[in-house]
């Protein structure tokens, strides 16, 4: 018998590990999951922040526990791998969502700017994907790895958008979760990334001061992302939902990727 709709996207009994998910994005990722039922381990930098989004978490009922560690650290990857299967045991979906950006032109852009973005936004990826799957994806044969990827992964910027490295690692996100997906496949681990468009946040407060018009102008549905637009790919991609679909990803971001030269 087949399973019904809400059997598909049940995710009791799973524990995620979500980076990056003290807030923002990360933070609406786990939540999705924590209502799915999954357990979740949230790791982020900042102690203040993993309490109080552990905190805000729990409080929706959510069993969440938290570790602070730097993801573009390798040691602080080690340490977060083995703290997470010691306190959780296997883990079962894997979201890589911690990240960075910055903003200057290609001619001027600091090399030890473009190391940080490349060590938390893809090479931190990489090593967590490679300690996880290895420790505990790949004995089991199985496991879920979603990427936070972006548009901006998908080519380049206006004029003015300044953040080549950002749109670099991006880009190398995605082919990342390609190249995974097709040599994990065997161990039935499916890798699938989301590429958001503009989410409001205080990490974008400028842009959205300074460009925020100009972005809802080029939007189709001349919206922004709100703290409810990640929940659905999250959980098709970490669910029974999505069990066939793997080395995809999706642009949730008010159509703005459909538009030629967007």
């Amino acid at each position: 018998m087949t399973r019904s709709v809400f059997e598909l996207f049940d995710l009791k009994g799973k524990t995620a590990l979500v980076t990056g998910g003290s807030r923002g994005l990360g933070l609406q990722l786990a939540r999705a999951l924590g209502e799915a039922g999954a357990r979740i381990m949230l790791t982020a930098r900042k102690e203040g922040e993993l309490e109080e989004a552990s905190a805000d978490l729990q409080a929706a009922g959510i069993d969440t526990r938290w570790i602070a560690a730097d993801c573009a650290r390798e040691e602080d990857i080690r340490r977060l791998a083995d703290q997470t299967l010691a306190r959780m045991g296997e883990v079962d979906i894997l979201v890589n969502n911690a990240g960075a950006a910055w903003g200057a032109p290609a001619e001027d852009h600091p090399t030890e700017a473009w190391d940080k973005v490349m060590n938390l936004n893809i090479r931190g990826y990489f090593l967590l994907s490679q300690q996880i799957g290895k420790r505990s994806m790949i004995p089991r044969r199985q496991g879920r790895i979603l990427n936070v990827a972006s548009i901006a992964g998908l080519g380049g910027n206006p004029e003015g958008h300044n953040t080549i490295a950002y749109n670099t690692s991006k880009g190398a996100v995605i082919t990342f979760t390609q190249a995974l997906a097709a040599e994990w496949g065997r161990h039935r681990i499916n890798v699938n990334a989301i590429c958001p468009g503009f989410f409001p946040s205080k990490m974008t407060k400028h842009t959205l001061d300074t460009m925020g018009d100009e972005l809802l102008k080029n939007a189709p549905l001349h919206r922004f992302g709100d703290d409810e637009d990640l929940k659905g790919a999250c959980l098709l991609f970490a669910s029974d939902a999505g069990k066939h679909i793997t080395g995809q990803w999706l642009a949730v971001d008010g159509g703005v990727s459909c538009i030629a030269g967007g």
